[in-house]
């Protein structure tokens, strides 16, 4: 088995970096000219030495100190040792062999960097010391180059699909900061969407780098489960989180996955390697519009999944109409059922540590009333969720008999505005708000599926909707193939949001 501090072989490491040498020279035309460079274009023009890694890395940090106090996406800065690792870099004393050598980073708070202390978005971590280890798959941002500026915001435990945790200032969305920038990963994705960092660190349990992806105008791949580097161990009966993030341009998705990919004896799949662009495949495609609960989407969104679908057909690809292929219902109970035990177990550890049932001075609301269902479940019943759930993913899986990619929305709503989808908002009224926000994201997690969220679509007032292409565990190529073609077609990368560097 390949331990947990595994990265890639030094063999695996070449060939990427030759691979990405190789996406760096692919030529942009003036339609898809971006308004900023991603992160496969600064490693080049710092491997050419046009500029050096420390003028990088302190750009990157004076607009992250001016666009902070803005839109909220940074939680713990780490500006002094990256502008060391940086002059190291440019002195030759520093690994300069990654694919992304010199490149400013940010790493999702749900994850231990070493020399930062992790919060998790809550108000019961917020003296948690730095962390002295942290797990194979962040050993990879290291070995590829990456320099990291800090910590980005998320909310209490990842559990909402917004970045308004109660310890924290909200994050908010720079194409209008009045509007969420979904999450979990939600710091990750307006650092990014804003120019401060190029990309970022996200993680995925139940759409969590596609909905900020989502709301901020972002690609944002969520890969399959076991294809990446090992992480945080599973706990509960469904591994449900996967590793990646988000970012401007395919490419940088692309690259980051090949740098990040499992390639040891325990790999689930066949290494991706790096994807440079589309290919020839016309794909069979089946476009749902409905929510998982049958409710019907925003009409913006309606239009952006629906105009994604006729790009497809312009394309060369066949697309039909089709259904979900599992009970919406019964399946948003078991998947909450297991979303909430999570949530029972970080009361119960909270509890241990300080002697008593933490209240909502220590954790917010929600996080509460979802310890307090799995209270009130039958001593089998999350045993009967997970064995549910299962055959939820099963029934995914034989979806694909028919279809290559599943198109549908990745949220029923535009991005929502602050304060709509907190913990502090009354259960019911926010049972009701998830139910109609979220009903896109979560059986891709279940079925250990890749997917994507697309930025096809800018609403009359110009926020982002994302569209999803799903496809079956392991269909990272194709999808990656996919989104090179869709961005070509579409082009993303010149658009700016109005708070931005």
């Amino acid at each position: 088995m390949m331990s947990r501090r595994q990265g890639l072989t030094a063999a695996a490491a070449a060939t990427i970096a030759a691979a990405a040498s190789k996406a760096e020279a692919k030529p942009v035309t003036a339609a898809s000219a971006p308004w900023t460079p991603d992160a496969v274009e600064i490693a080049g023009r710092i491997r050419r030495k046009e500029v050096s890694a420390l003028e990088v890395t302190e750009k990157a940090v004076r607009d992250a100190e001016a666009l902070q106090p803005k839109l909220g996406f940074l939680v713990t800065p780490d500006f002094d040792r990256a502008i060391d690792k940086a002059k190291r870099l440019d002195a030759g004393k520093a690994e300069a062999a990654g694919p992304f050598a010199g490149v400013p980073f940010l790493v999702k708070d749900l994850d231990d960097y070493v020399g930062l202390p992790t919060y998790s978005g809550s108000r019961a971590m917020l003296r948690n010391p730095p962390a002295k280890t942290q797990d194979g798959y962040v050993d990879c941002f290291d070995k590829a180059g990456l320099i990291v500026i800090g910590k980005s915001s998320t909310p209490e435990y990842g559990f909402l699909p917004t970045t308004e945790p109660e310890g924290f200032p909200p994050t908010r969305n720079p194409w209008n900061p009045a509007h969420s920038s979904g999450g979990s990963s939600g710091g990750a994705a307006v650092a990014t969407a804003a120019g401060v960092t190029p990309f970022a660190h996200a993680s995925d349990g139940g759409g969590s780098i596609r909905i900020p992806a989502s709301n901020c105008g972002l690609f944002g791949l969520k890969p399959s489960r076991g294809r990446m580097v090992l992480g945080r161990p599973a706990t509960r009966g469904i591994d449900l989180s996967v590793y990646h993030c988000v970012s401007h341009s395919v490419r940088d998705s692309a690259t980051l996955l090949a740098a990040t990919e499992r390639h040891g004896d325990d790999k689930v799949f066949a290494p991706v390697g790096l994807v440079t662009g589309p290919d020839k495949r016309r794909l069979r495609v089946g476009l749902v519009v409905e929510t998982m609960l049958g409710a019907q989407p925003h009409p913006e969104v309606r239009a952006a999944a629906e105009n994604a679908a006729k790009l497809m057909q312009s394309l060369g690809h066949t697309v039909e109409p089709t259904t979900w292929p599992v009970d919406g219902p019964a399946f948003g109970q078991d998947f909450l059922a297991l979303w909430a035990s999570g949530a029972a177990e970080l009361v119960d550890a909270v509890g241990k540590a300080i002697g008593r049932r933490p209240d909502d001075s220590l954790l917010e609301p929600f996080t509460l009333a979802m310890a307090d269902l799995v209270g009130q479940m039958p001593p089998d019943g999350l045993r009967k969720a997970v064995a549910n759930l299962t055959a939820a993913g099963q029934a995914y899986d034989r979806w694909f008999e028919r279809y290559d990619v599943i198109v549908s929305p990745v949220l029923g709503l535009p991005p929502a505005p602050l304060g709509w989808v907190t913990g502090t908002v009354d259960i019911p009224t926010l049972t009701e708000r998830l139910n109609a926000y979220v009903g896109y994201t979560t059986l891709h997690n279940v079925a250990g599926a890749a997917s994507m969220s697309v930025p096809l679509h800018w609403t009359a007032d110009g926020l982002p909707v994302g569209v999803q292409f799903g496809g079956r565990a392991g269909s990272e190529r194709m999808l990656l193939a996919l989104a090179y073609e869709l961005e070509a077609a579409q082009p993303w990368a010149g658009r700016k949001p109005p708070v931005s560097v």
